[in-house]
Protein backbone atom coordinates (compact mmCIF):
# COMPACT_ATOMS: atom_id res chain seq x y z
CA UNK A 1 0.00 0.00 0.00
CA UNK A 2 1.33 3.45 -0.92
CA UNK A 3 1.77 5.65 2.12
CA UNK A 4 -0.10 8.96 2.10
CA UNK A 5 1.06 12.45 3.06
CA UNK A 6 -1.41 15.22 3.81
CA UNK A 7 0.02 18.64 2.93
CA UNK A 8 -1.93 21.57 4.35
CA UNK A 9 0.35 24.51 3.51
CA UNK A 10 1.47 25.70 0.06
CA UNK A 11 4.48 23.98 -1.50
CA UNK A 12 6.10 24.68 -4.84
CA UNK A 13 6.02 22.25 -7.77
CA UNK A 14 9.47 20.85 -7.06
CA UNK A 15 8.67 20.18 -3.42
CA UNK A 16 5.41 18.43 -4.31
CA UNK A 17 7.18 16.38 -6.97
CA UNK A 18 9.72 15.16 -4.40
CA UNK A 19 6.90 13.91 -2.19
CA UNK A 20 4.94 12.36 -5.06
CA UNK A 21 7.85 10.18 -6.23
CA UNK A 22 7.24 7.66 -3.45
CA UNK A 23 4.04 8.73 -1.70
CA UNK A 24 0.44 9.62 -2.46
CA UNK A 25 -0.05 13.32 -1.65
CA UNK A 26 -3.33 14.89 -0.56
CA UNK A 27 -2.69 18.58 -1.22
CA UNK A 28 -4.97 20.98 0.66
CA UNK A 29 -3.00 24.24 0.95
CA UNK A 30 -6.05 26.27 2.02
CA UNK A 31 -7.93 24.27 4.64
CA UNK A 32 -9.01 24.12 8.27
CA UNK A 33 -9.51 21.48 10.95
CA UNK A 34 -13.26 21.59 10.22
CA UNK A 35 -12.89 21.00 6.48
CA UNK A 36 -14.41 17.59 5.59
CA UNK A 37 -11.73 17.12 2.92
CA UNK A 38 -9.02 17.67 5.53
CA UNK A 39 -10.62 15.22 7.96
CA UNK A 40 -11.05 12.60 5.22
CA UNK A 41 -7.40 12.91 4.20
CA UNK A 42 -6.29 12.88 7.84
CA UNK A 43 -7.97 9.53 8.38
CA UNK A 44 -5.61 7.93 5.84
CA UNK A 45 -2.49 9.99 6.39
CA UNK A 46 0.84 8.50 7.40
CA UNK A 47 2.52 11.91 7.37
CA UNK A 48 1.54 15.56 7.71
CA UNK A 49 3.30 18.61 6.29
CA UNK A 50 2.03 22.04 7.30
CA UNK A 51 1.96 24.84 9.84
CA UNK A 52 -0.28 27.18 11.84
CA UNK A 53 -3.11 24.67 12.26
CA UNK A 54 -3.17 23.32 15.85
CA UNK A 55 -2.97 19.52 15.87
CA UNK A 56 -4.99 18.45 18.91
CA UNK A 57 -5.35 15.03 20.56
CA UNK A 58 -8.88 14.94 19.12
CA UNK A 59 -7.46 15.29 15.61
CA UNK A 60 -4.85 12.63 16.37
CA UNK A 61 -7.68 10.28 17.31
CA UNK A 62 -8.89 10.63 13.71
CA UNK A 63 -5.45 9.76 12.28
CA UNK A 64 -4.86 6.09 13.16
CA UNK A 65 -2.07 5.64 10.59
CA UNK A 66 -0.10 8.78 11.41
CA UNK A 67 3.65 8.25 11.87
CA UNK A 68 5.25 11.66 11.42
CA UNK A 69 4.54 15.39 11.25
CA UNK A 70 6.81 17.91 9.53
CA UNK A 71 5.95 21.41 10.66
CA UNK A 72 7.01 24.29 8.41
CA UNK A 73 8.06 26.32 11.44
CA UNK A 74 10.67 26.44 14.16
CA UNK A 75 8.09 26.82 16.94
CA UNK A 76 6.01 23.78 17.83
CA UNK A 77 3.49 25.15 20.32
CA UNK A 78 0.69 24.01 17.97
CA UNK A 79 1.55 20.37 18.68
CA UNK A 80 1.07 18.26 21.85
CA UNK A 81 4.63 16.95 21.91
CA UNK A 82 4.22 14.59 24.88
CA UNK A 83 1.07 13.12 23.37
CA UNK A 84 2.78 12.65 20.02
CA UNK A 85 5.66 10.86 21.71
CA UNK A 86 3.25 8.66 23.67
CA UNK A 87 1.58 7.65 20.41
CA UNK A 88 4.89 7.06 18.65
CA UNK A 89 4.44 9.95 16.22
CA UNK A 90 7.59 11.81 15.23
CA UNK A 91 7.48 15.61 15.12
CA UNK A 92 10.00 17.64 13.09
CA UNK A 93 10.52 21.39 12.72
CA UNK A 94 12.68 23.79 10.68
CA UNK A 95 15.32 25.44 12.90
CA UNK A 96 18.40 27.24 11.56
CA UNK A 97 16.98 28.11 8.13
CA UNK A 98 14.90 31.02 9.49
CA UNK A 99 17.29 32.29 12.16
CA UNK A 100 18.90 35.14 10.25
CA UNK A 101 15.70 36.33 8.58
CA UNK A 102 13.79 36.42 11.87
CA UNK A 103 16.71 38.25 13.48
CA UNK A 104 16.52 40.80 10.65
CA UNK A 105 12.86 41.32 11.55
CA UNK A 106 13.71 41.71 15.22
CA UNK A 107 16.28 44.37 14.54
CA UNK A 108 13.94 46.05 12.05
CA UNK A 109 11.43 46.43 14.89
CA UNK A 110 14.10 47.82 17.20
CA UNK A 111 15.11 50.43 14.63
CA UNK A 112 11.57 51.37 13.59
CA UNK A 113 10.34 51.74 17.18
CA UNK A 114 13.42 53.70 18.27
CA UNK A 115 13.39 56.11 15.32
CA UNK A 116 9.57 56.31 15.06
CA UNK A 117 9.95 55.31 11.42
CA UNK A 118 6.40 54.06 10.76
CA UNK A 119 4.78 57.00 12.54
CA UNK A 120 6.88 59.55 10.65
CA UNK A 121 6.53 57.78 7.29
CA UNK A 122 2.77 57.99 7.78
CA UNK A 123 3.07 61.72 8.32
CA UNK A 124 4.87 62.05 4.98
CA UNK A 125 2.31 59.84 3.20
CA UNK A 126 -0.54 62.00 4.49
CA UNK A 127 1.15 65.16 3.19
CA UNK A 128 1.67 66.53 6.70
CA UNK A 129 5.44 67.12 6.39
CA UNK A 130 5.62 70.85 5.80
CA UNK A 131 8.66 71.82 7.88
CA UNK A 132 11.54 70.25 9.75
CA UNK A 133 10.28 68.09 12.57
CA UNK A 134 10.63 69.38 16.12
CA UNK A 135 11.93 67.58 19.17
CA UNK A 136 8.45 66.31 19.99
CA UNK A 137 8.90 63.90 17.05
CA UNK A 138 12.54 63.00 17.66
CA UNK A 139 13.43 59.34 18.04
CA UNK A 140 16.13 57.76 20.17
CA UNK A 141 19.52 56.33 19.26
CA UNK A 142 20.09 52.58 19.06
CA UNK A 143 23.87 52.53 18.79
CA UNK A 144 25.67 52.26 22.09
CA UNK A 145 22.55 51.31 24.07
CA UNK A 146 22.03 48.26 26.30
CA UNK A 147 20.15 45.41 24.59
CA UNK A 148 18.44 42.94 26.91
CA UNK A 149 17.65 39.58 25.32
CA UNK A 150 14.93 37.58 27.06
CA UNK A 151 15.90 34.24 25.56
CA UNK A 152 19.28 33.60 24.00
CA UNK A 153 18.85 30.76 21.54
CA UNK A 154 19.64 30.89 17.84
CA UNK A 155 17.43 33.87 17.04
CA UNK A 156 18.23 35.74 20.23
CA UNK A 157 21.94 35.34 19.63
CA UNK A 158 21.57 36.49 16.01
CA UNK A 159 19.76 39.67 17.09
CA UNK A 160 22.37 40.29 19.79
CA UNK A 161 25.14 39.78 17.23
CA UNK A 162 23.64 42.54 15.07
CA UNK A 163 23.44 44.82 18.08
CA UNK A 164 26.87 44.17 19.51
CA UNK A 165 28.90 43.98 16.30
CA UNK A 166 26.92 46.37 14.13
CA UNK A 167 25.74 48.99 16.62
CA UNK A 168 28.20 48.76 19.50
CA UNK A 169 25.48 47.70 21.91
CA UNK A 170 26.08 46.21 25.34
CA UNK A 171 24.26 42.86 25.52
CA UNK A 172 22.53 41.29 28.51
CA UNK A 173 20.63 38.00 28.43
CA UNK A 174 18.31 36.06 30.73
CA UNK A 175 16.15 32.92 30.86
CA UNK A 176 18.86 30.84 29.25
CA UNK A 177 21.65 28.55 30.35
CA UNK A 178 25.06 30.25 30.49
CA UNK A 179 26.49 30.96 27.03
CA UNK A 180 30.26 31.32 27.53
CA UNK A 181 30.99 31.30 23.80
CA UNK A 182 28.57 34.16 23.16
CA UNK A 183 29.86 36.00 26.20
CA UNK A 184 33.34 35.81 24.71
CA UNK A 185 32.18 36.73 21.19
CA UNK A 186 29.79 39.55 22.05
CA UNK A 187 30.73 40.58 25.57
CA UNK A 188 27.24 39.45 26.63
CA UNK A 189 26.47 39.19 30.35
CA UNK A 190 23.90 37.00 32.08
CA UNK A 191 21.29 38.67 34.27
CA UNK A 192 18.26 37.50 36.20
CA UNK A 193 15.12 38.61 34.39
CA UNK A 194 14.20 41.38 36.84
CA UNK A 195 17.70 42.86 36.71
CA UNK A 196 17.73 42.73 32.91
CA UNK A 197 14.38 44.51 32.66
CA UNK A 198 15.56 47.29 34.94
CA UNK A 199 18.91 47.75 33.19
CA UNK A 200 18.16 47.38 29.47
CA UNK A 201 17.35 50.24 27.12
CA UNK A 202 15.82 47.77 24.66
CA UNK A 203 14.13 44.54 25.80
CA UNK A 204 13.74 41.91 23.07
CA UNK A 205 11.82 38.66 23.68
CA UNK A 206 12.74 35.50 21.75
CA UNK A 207 11.79 32.67 24.15
CA UNK A 208 9.69 29.72 22.93
CA UNK A 209 6.10 29.52 24.13
CA UNK A 210 5.46 26.85 26.74
CA UNK A 211 3.80 26.51 30.15
CA UNK A 212 6.69 28.32 31.82
CA UNK A 213 6.81 31.27 29.42
CA UNK A 214 3.12 32.01 28.85
CA UNK A 215 2.56 35.58 30.09
CA UNK A 216 6.19 35.70 31.18
CA UNK A 217 6.05 39.46 30.61
CA UNK A 218 3.13 41.15 32.34
CA UNK A 219 2.25 44.23 34.39
CA UNK A 220 4.90 43.54 37.02
CA UNK A 221 7.63 43.13 34.42
CA UNK A 222 6.64 46.26 32.47
CA UNK A 223 6.77 48.25 35.71
CA UNK A 224 10.41 47.23 36.14
CA UNK A 225 11.45 48.69 32.77
CA UNK A 226 12.87 52.14 32.25
CA UNK A 227 10.32 54.76 31.14
CA UNK A 228 12.53 55.22 28.07
CA UNK A 229 12.71 51.49 27.27
CA UNK A 230 11.72 49.97 23.95
CA UNK A 231 10.02 46.56 24.07
CA UNK A 232 10.21 44.12 21.15
CA UNK A 233 8.52 40.74 20.78
CA UNK A 234 9.40 38.31 17.96
CA UNK A 235 8.68 35.17 20.00
CA UNK A 236 5.01 34.25 20.41
CA UNK A 237 2.18 36.58 21.32
CA UNK A 238 1.13 34.63 24.40
CA UNK A 239 4.55 35.13 26.01
CA UNK A 240 3.25 38.65 26.75
CA UNK A 241 0.12 39.67 28.64
CA UNK A 242 -1.25 41.89 25.89
CA UNK A 243 -3.74 43.71 28.11
CA UNK A 244 -0.91 44.60 30.47
CA UNK A 245 1.22 45.73 27.53
CA UNK A 246 -1.48 48.10 26.27
CA UNK A 247 -1.93 49.58 29.74
CA UNK A 248 1.84 49.93 30.18
CA UNK A 249 2.27 51.68 26.83
CA UNK A 250 -0.53 54.10 27.68
CA UNK A 251 1.19 54.80 31.00
CA UNK A 252 4.52 55.44 29.26
CA UNK A 253 6.53 52.48 30.56
CA UNK A 254 7.85 51.18 28.19
CA UNK A 255 8.19 54.18 25.89
CA UNK A 256 7.50 52.20 22.70
CA UNK A 257 7.02 48.68 21.37
CA UNK A 258 7.80 46.74 18.22
CA UNK A 259 5.58 43.68 17.80
CA UNK A 260 5.50 40.92 15.19
CA UNK A 261 3.33 38.53 17.22
CA UNK A 262 0.11 38.84 19.19
CA UNK A 263 -2.09 36.81 21.52
CA UNK A 264 -4.71 36.56 18.77
CA UNK A 265 -3.69 36.51 15.12
CA UNK A 266 -4.80 38.22 12.98
CA UNK A 267 -5.31 41.08 15.43
CA UNK A 268 -8.96 41.76 16.27
CA UNK A 269 -10.31 44.98 14.79
CA UNK A 270 -10.96 46.17 18.34
CA UNK A 271 -7.27 46.02 19.31
CA UNK A 272 -5.82 49.48 20.00
CA UNK A 273 -2.25 48.37 19.28
CA UNK A 274 -2.11 49.20 15.53
CA UNK A 275 -3.46 52.68 16.25
CA UNK A 276 -1.05 53.61 19.03
CA UNK A 277 1.63 56.03 17.79
CA UNK A 278 4.31 54.40 19.96
CA UNK A 279 3.70 50.90 18.53
CA UNK A 280 5.14 49.29 15.39
CA UNK A 281 2.86 46.34 14.60
CA UNK A 282 3.70 43.81 11.87
CA UNK A 283 1.54 40.87 10.66
CA UNK A 284 3.83 38.06 11.93
CA UNK A 285 6.40 38.40 9.14
CA UNK A 286 9.42 37.07 11.05
CA UNK A 287 10.40 34.53 8.40
CA UNK A 288 8.29 35.89 5.56
CA UNK A 289 10.73 36.19 2.68
CA UNK A 290 10.68 34.18 -0.53
CA UNK A 291 14.07 32.66 0.19
CA UNK A 292 13.41 31.66 3.78
CA UNK A 293 9.90 30.27 3.32
CA UNK A 294 11.21 28.15 0.44
CA UNK A 295 14.07 26.89 2.61
CA UNK A 296 11.65 26.08 5.45
CA UNK A 297 9.40 24.07 3.15
CA UNK A 298 12.46 22.29 1.70
CA UNK A 299 13.49 21.29 5.22
CA UNK A 300 9.97 20.07 6.03
CA UNK A 301 9.92 17.94 2.87
CA UNK A 302 13.31 16.47 3.77
CA UNK A 303 12.05 15.76 7.28
CA UNK A 304 8.91 13.90 6.20
CA UNK A 305 10.69 11.92 3.48
CA UNK A 306 13.33 10.74 5.93
CA UNK A 307 10.86 9.98 8.71
CA UNK A 308 8.54 7.88 6.54
CA UNK A 309 11.52 6.05 5.06
CA UNK A 310 12.74 5.01 8.50
CA UNK A 311 15.72 7.36 8.45
CA UNK A 312 16.67 10.04 10.94
CA UNK A 313 15.25 13.37 9.70
CA UNK A 314 17.35 16.52 9.72
CA UNK A 315 15.35 18.25 12.48
CA UNK A 316 13.45 15.98 14.90
CA UNK A 317 11.75 17.58 17.91
CA UNK A 318 10.86 14.52 19.97
CA UNK A 319 13.05 11.50 20.43
CA UNK A 320 11.70 8.21 19.10
CA UNK A 321 13.34 4.98 18.07
CA UNK A 322 13.79 5.28 14.33
CA UNK A 323 14.36 2.34 12.02
CA UNK A 324 17.39 4.01 10.49
CA UNK A 325 18.97 5.35 13.68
Amino acid sequence: MTMRILVYRPLNEDQLARLERDFHVDYLPETSAEDPAFLDALANAHGLVGASLPITPALLDRAPHLEAIASISVGYDNYPVDELTRRGILLCNTPDVLTETTADTGFLLIMCAARRAIELAGMVQRGEWRESIGKELFGTDVHGKTLGMVGFGRIGAAIARRGALGFGMRVLYSNASPKPELEAELGARHRELDDLLAEADIVCVTVPLNADTQHLIGAREFALMKPSAIFVNVARGKVVDETALIEALRAGRPHAAGLDVFEREPLPETSPLPHMPNVVALPHIGSATHETRTAMADRAVANILAALSGERPPSPVNELELKGS
